[in-house]
């Protein structure tokens, strides 16, 4: 085909998937209940708890887990979040994960309503064991848990009698990129009990400072000190760089310290903050480092900054078809944002919080995005944000939700030990690693709801999913899907037309 056509028949695709996008704005702001969604996505966080669960807990079927969890290793490592659908606690992940849903409540705390304090007791489950984690100076424990013997049982967690391994950074074996991550989830969580606890508040602040502290003086990435252990769940692939300024500026927001200011100004170019800029999530975090920036120019106006605001500019313009001459994303047919690789929902549901995120900072500066000899407004941000969230919900060619517990159709097998196991209420007896491979092999649904759960989804341009156990790819549900999306529902439940503008 020659070049010319190539380009008229992009363009009308292009152009199609725009009118899609647009079309479908309106009617779905009808169809969907986003405070129910948001309150099933909050309580997803309960199903992957570790740790003595409280008297609280909600979904019932689950119970005690990992209650000796750090005893080898002479520490407290009970708690935390398990990020799938295994039994390990990854620390990278889980505190990515926290940052995502306290950066939710920070810029969109009062759209929580009801929700807002279930949505604190979920960003504290995880801090509670970042706090732990941190306890030791110099030292970040960074996984409990031997994924690879854990990978090769099914069984819940209740059951789990594989090695709990303990795995840590420390000026020996560096981690900056876990450690920076932890800072900056610890920092986010400061300003989410800023006022709801202060002395907890404090006590995060501090903690954060003297681990962004260790993750600067000691660089280095945690793929090469602990290779064999994190590789490849969770290598970081894109080096530590972005993590430091990451953490950084969750630091210079939580502290206003002027000494964070000055080391992202200094360590702008030396940490690449405008590299891989069309990427955002547990591993890369250029793209979040800019959104999270420019709202110092937007709100504050504060030019000394003004570097992140054109990065983040064009990192919009990628994320919007039509609008770029060179977009980095890829629509489906329905409508569905993805990226080549596995569980495309933590791209949809991240860079669709990124979007609603800016699309908040300029509304409230009077801004535009700047896209070439084109523009777009906030409120094209928004909506593309939203239709996001509305496929997730139901909005897409196979009228399904991929939220478990949401709509009248939704994934029922998905890849989840706990989930796809029975009960310990109702299989007192204990189901061992080898045994729980008839449950995995089941057509049958799991016999537990993990309500809330959002699962990886469709992965390429075809809109289609299997609702298969044995593709993890498409039917595993992660904390880093869930947290971000904690935001855009609370947003949108509270405004469900795009063409309204709101925020904390």
């Amino acid at each position: 085909m020659p070049a010319a056509a190539r380009s008229v028949r992009a363009m009308a695709a292009a152009a199609a998937v725009v009118a899609m996008l647009l079309s479908t704005a309106a009617a779905a702001a009808a169809q969907h209940d986003y405070g129910d969604a948001l309150h099933k996505c909050i309580l997803f966080f309960e199903g992957q708890r570790s740790g003595r669960l409280p008297p609280d807990q909600r979904l019932r079927w689950r119970r005690d887990s990992g209650l000796h969890d750090g005893a080898a290793a002479g520490v407290d490592l009970t708690g935390g979040y398990y990020d799938a659908g295994d039994n390990v606690k990854f620390g990278f992940p889980m505190a990515f994960s926290a940052t995502l849903m306290s950066w939710g409540l920070i810029d969109f705390g009062r759209s929580f309503g009801p929700h807002r304090e279930e949505a604190r007791k979920a960003v504290r489950w995880a801090t509670d064991y970042l706090m732990k984690a941190t306890a030791k100076p110099n030292t970040v424990y960074v996984q409990v848990g031997d994924a690879f013997r854990d990978h090769a049982c099914w069984e819940r967690p209740e059951d789990m009698d594989t090695p709990r391994t303990v795995y840590k950074v420390d000026p020996s074996h560096p981690g900056s990129d876990v450690a920076a991550e932890t800072a900056a989830a610890l920092a986010a969580g400061s300003i989410v009990f800023r006022d709801a606890d202060p002395a907890y508040s404090k006590r995060l602040l501090d903690r954060a400072v003297a681990v962004f502290e260790f993750a600067d003086k000691y660089r280095g990435p945690y793929s090469s000190s602990l290779h064999a252990a994190v590789c490849p769940c969770y290598c970081d692939y894109s080096g530590y760089q972005d993590e430091l300024l990451w953490g950084a500026a969750w630091l210079h927001k939580a502290s206003r310290r002027r000494e964070y200011r000055e080391y992202i100004k200094r360590n702008e170019v030396v940490l690449g903050a405008s590299d891989a800029i069309n990427e955002f999530g547990w591993d890369n975090k250029h793209a979040g480092i800019n959104v999270l920036i420019s709202k110092e120019v937007l709100m504050a106006k504060d030019e000394y900054f003004q570097s992140f605001r054109v990065n983040a500019d064009n990192f919009m313009c990628t994320l919007l078809p039509g609008i770029s001459n060179h977009p980095q994303i890829q629509y489906s047919p329905g409508g569905l944002l993805f990226k080549a690789g596995s569980s495309n929902m933590q791209h949809v549901t991240q860079l669709s919080f990124l979007l609603l995120a800016y699309s908040n900072y300029l509304s409230h500066a009077g801004g535009r995005v700047s896209c070439g000899s084109s523009s777009a407004s906030p409120v094209q941000l928004r909506r593309a944000a939203k239709r996001q969230v509305d496929y997730i919900l139901g909005d897409n060619p196979l009228r399904m939700s991929y939220m478990v517990g949401y709509g009248a159709r939704f994934p029922r097998r998905i890849h989840h030990r706990a989930s796809s196991l029975p009960s310990v209420a109702a299989h007192p007896a204990r189901i061992g690693c080898k045994a729980g491979a008839a449950y995995y092999a089941s057509p049958a649904p799991n016999p537990n709801l993990l309500v809330g759960a959002v699962v990886g989804g469709p992965s390429d341009a075809s809109d289609a999913f299997p609702d298969a156990r044995a593709v993890f790819q498409q039917s595993e549900p992660t904390t880093y899907i869930n947290a971000p999306l904690m935001g855009l529902l609370a947003y949108f439940s509270a405004h469900p037309n795009p063409a309204e503008s709101g925020g904390d």
